[in-house]
């Protein structure tokens, strides 16, 4: 049936064409009028309700059914097409708008090459008439900030000569050529792209920069970030000392502002700052912000005994309101971390200027176009909540990790021992209240308080993205149902237990719930579902499943974090908005090394009698990995009542050193190099990691069998751990000790034997067969150890768990080295395997 088509359409009347005699059928006001009625009401075609209005509306009697289904067909098409032109028309204005955005930017780089090039030119004639001192002096002079030590802050007039000086100098940094500017690695500008990225290649401290468009207006932009806690996740505290008016219809703020310290390794800053907010001739709103001269500026010393002051360089946010609606935001980040503070295996996280873009600049735009995109109704989340409440879900878990990893005495936490030697520092909170309502059932007033252990420790070759994404998928390789439990129950008033008391066991099973994702999804927010079971007959019946409201991010290996973070938190089942968290868990930062810097291996207060990972003589650049390293912090809080606060310190002690034992295996396995991925004892010469295992275990498959254990296209790189590691058929590697013990197993070898890595290094061989198949294996180890290979015949081995696996066909074959002479393990390969 040929479509309708609609010529004419308005308030008084409507034409269509009749489908049958292909004349023109006019319709009256009131019958469009009545139309319009019954589909307001019931826009879908097929809907029961629809036809009874049309029966009950005399007016429409005498028009055919055929073609008033043609008018609802038309009036389906003409609102589509208004949605679409209007949709347009948006994106219309959003590329005008980007459009002008990369003509400034392309103005300014023009600019800055301009200058570049007279600036060589100089150079060149210098070289010739000065020494080498002059000339660089000549350099610095170019790029050094200007001082205002000698102003007067402590009067309205010398605090507005200072904010009209730093005006102008964040202008030039965020339209003009005072900093030279790079595109950040990793960040293309593009169609599908946040905004323009960039960073500082030489500069006073660090530098960032960002531009992007956003559809909100410039007064609500400055406001969202103004109030840089809700969006910064490093910031623990903005005070507002002092504001009073400008004089040219601007504001000047006296502002202090604590950051948190990502590890235990270094501490915290803080910043004494002037902040200016005005608006410019062209109706630019500007909001930009410089550190006040002194260290011993701002509040009192006592306040900030536990930071470090930095210093803020001439910094803050360009808003400029679009045609049609929308801004186009600036934004500068210059800071001086004073990274003479850290230890120097930690300094590149703060001399990077890429490090600050990931931390603060990225996630201010991107928090931006976050709340654009909620307000428009952009972004949906499950179970029905708001935006909001999902989001205010995700900062309190963030800070409540970062405020265990700092333990700052003015939030009550006290160190219970600091002499240096304990690998887990173990820190006490006795005032701490978990309660975030008025409602005192959900609070926790009847403990003694909170107790946090925790540590840090450097990884080596182990990809912070990977390890995460490990963490999150597979607790079960490094958490304890029984602490979890335990952890559960004492956010319960009046369950309080003591791990023990009611002994419970995890029956493997992990869901994973989603509530909601950022905008560029680069941090997920989801609840996890462990299920357990009572092992008292008394308790058969209670549900003994534990739920943990957890984020995770930085898990995309093209993610552009600063860091890989998964915090997690027991919730009650309810999930109610206001319930009480006490986050846990694990942040890994990579370290980036600068280009000139020579590999030196140096260690951590937590491994300094430790010796670091790959040989020390080894040569600088010899393998792609030796630099890849990164600092691993973990956290894990636990409440306690008084009268058991040393049974939970030694839980919590002995527990947290499990963790980090699992952790460091679980690394190993994973770690795509050839070294040992922890700063630790390095392993034995012949001891090879996952990687180079995988291979062996292939090309010595391939020389006994002459044939591919893995397909020909996933031989190449890293892929083929990857691919051995998802092979259907369990494969086992055990070694050739008196008594073989399992040393490497996929993810169907895992299954089949019921256990875990951490777990396998405790199995023998001779545990998984019967008698007749240990009897079996015998009769073909000969055969095994003289050709190299050899054919087990269908049988029956046996799990950790007791349970009987059947297979229908095993294949064992020697494991060579890479000389092709040494026999490294023995390899298994179960097919076809099933539980009994």
């Amino acid at each position: 049936m040929a479509m309708a088509m609609t010529h004419h359409h308005n308030r008084e009347s409507s034409i269509d064409k009749h489908l049958d005699t292909g004349k023109y059928v006019r319709y009256t006001a009131e019958q469009v009028e009545a139309l319009e009625r019954v589909y307001a009401e019931c826009p879908k075609p097929s809907s029961l309700r629809r036809q009874q209005l049309i029966r009950e509306c005399p007016i429409l009697s005498n028009i055919e059914p055929k073609q008033i289904k043609v008018w609802f067909q038309n009036r389906r098409c003409r609102e589509k097409q208004r949605k679409e032109a209007s949709r347009l028309q948006t994106v219309n204005r959003k590329l005008t708008a980007m459009n002008k955005l990369l003509m400034e930017e392309n103005d300014r780089l023009q600019k800055q090459v301009s200058q570049l090039v007279c600036e060589n030119g100089y150079m060149r004639q210098q070289l010739h008439t000065v020494n080498a001192s002059a000339t660089d002096a000549s350099c610095d002079s170019a790029v050094t900030t200007p001082q205002h030590s000698l102003r007067n802050a402590n009067n309205p007039a010398g605090l507005l000569s200072i904010a009209e000086e730093t005006l102008a100098e964040f202008l030039s940094k965020a339209t003009g050529t005072a900093v030279n500017w790079v595109q950040m690695p990793g960040m293309k500008p593009g169609p599908d792209s946040v905004g323009i990225f960039a960073i500082s290649q030489s500069c006073s401290g660090v530098a960032a920069r960002a531009c992007g468009l956003v559809s909100l207006e410039p007064t609500k932009i400055a406001e969202i970030l103004k109030d840089r806690p809700s969006w910064f996740r490093d910031c623990r505290k903005l005070e507002v000392f002092t504001m009073f008016p400008a004089g040219n219809g601007g504001t000047i703020e006296l502002v202090y502002t604590q950051m948190f310290a990502p590890t235990t390794l270094a501490p915290a800053r803080d910043f004494w700052t002037l902040r200016y907010t005005t608006t410019l001739e062209n109706g630019s709103l500007v909001v930009c912000e410089r550190s006040l001269s002194g260290s011993g500026a701002g509040p009192s010393v006592a306040s900030a005994a536990q930071f470090v002051r930095a210093e803020v360089l001439p910094s803050g946010y360009l808003i400029r309101p679009c045609e049609g609606g929308g801004s186009i935001i600036h934004i500068v980040d210059q800071l001086n971390l004073e990274a003479w503070s850290v230890p120097e295996v930690l300094r590149p996280l703060y001399e990077s200027s890429k490090v600050i873009a990931q931390k603060m600049t990225i996630p201010a735009l991107r928090y931006v176009r976050q709340i654009a995109q909620e307000t428009s109704g952009e972004v949906v989340y499950s179970l029905g909540r708001q935006p909001a409440v999902l989001r205010t879900f995700s900062q309190r878990l963030s800070r409540g990790f970062n405020e265990a990893i700092n333990g700052f005495n003015e939030d009550g936490w006290s160190i219970m021992n600091c002499d240096g030697t304990e690998d887990v520092i173990i820190a006490i909170n006795s005032s701490k209240s978990l309660s975030n309502s008025s409602n005192l059932s959900t609070g926790l007033s009847f403990l003694g308080g909170v107790l946090c252990a925790k540590a840090s420790m450097l990884l080596q070759n182990v990809p912070p993205a990977v390890l995460v994404r490990f963490l999150r998928e597979h607790r079960l390789e490094w958490a304890d149902f029984n602490v979890d439990a335990y952890s559960a129950a004492s956010l319960k008033a009046g369950t309080y237990a003591y791990p023990g008391m009611r002994p419970t066991s995890f029956t493997g099973s992990q869901i994973i719930m989603p509530l909601g994702q950022t905008a560029e999804h680069e941090e997920l927010l989801e609840v996890i579902r462990l299920e357990g079971q009572s092992l008292t007959q008394e308790d058969a019946f209670l549900s003994r499943d534990i739920h943990l409201l957890q984020i995770c991010s930085g898990i995309d290996d093209n993610a552009v974090g600063a860091c890989s973070e998964l915090v997690f938190a027991p919730i009650d089942e309810m999930f109610p908005d206001d319930a009480a968290l006490l986050p846990s868990g694990f942040r890994i930062i990579p370290l980036e090394s600068k280009p000139d810097s020579s590999a030196t291996n140096r260690t951590l207060d937590l491994t300094s009698s430790l010796e670091v990972g790959p040989a020390t003589s080894q040569a600088a650049g010899d393998s792609p990995c030796q630099n890849a390293r990164s600092v691993l912090t973990i956290a894990f809080q636990f409440p306690f009542d008084t009268n058991l606060q040393d049974n939970v310190l030694t839980m919590a002690r002995q527990y947290v050193r499990s963790v980090i034992s699992s952790v460091q295996r679980i690394a190993m396995a994973i770690s795509p190099c050839g070294s040992s991925p922890t700063i630790g004892p390095k392993p034995s010469p012949g001891s090879p990691e996952a990687l180079t295992l995988a291979h062996w275990i292939c090309q010595s498959y391939s020389f006994h069998l002459g044939e591919e254990l893995l397909k020909s296209e996933s031989l190449g790189g890293d892929s083929v751990l990857k691919n051995l590691w998802q092979h259907q058929d369990a494969i086992l590697c055990c070694s050739l000790k008196s008594v073989p013990v399992f040393i490497f197993a996929n993810q169907a070898g895992l299954d089949m034997l019921e256990t875990t890595l951490v777990d396998l290094p405790d199995i023998t061989l001779d545990k998984i067969f019967d008698e007749s198949g240990r009897k079996a294996l015998c009769s073909d180890f000969t055969k095994l150890m003289q050709q190299g290979f050899t054919h087990l015949l269908a049988g029956v081995c046996m799990s950790t768990m007791g349970r009987h696996v059947s297979y229908e066909q095993a294949v064992a074959w020697k494991v060579l080295a890479a000389d092709a002479n040494t026999v490294h393990c023995l390899a298994f390969s179960f097919i076809n395997w099933s539980f009994v």
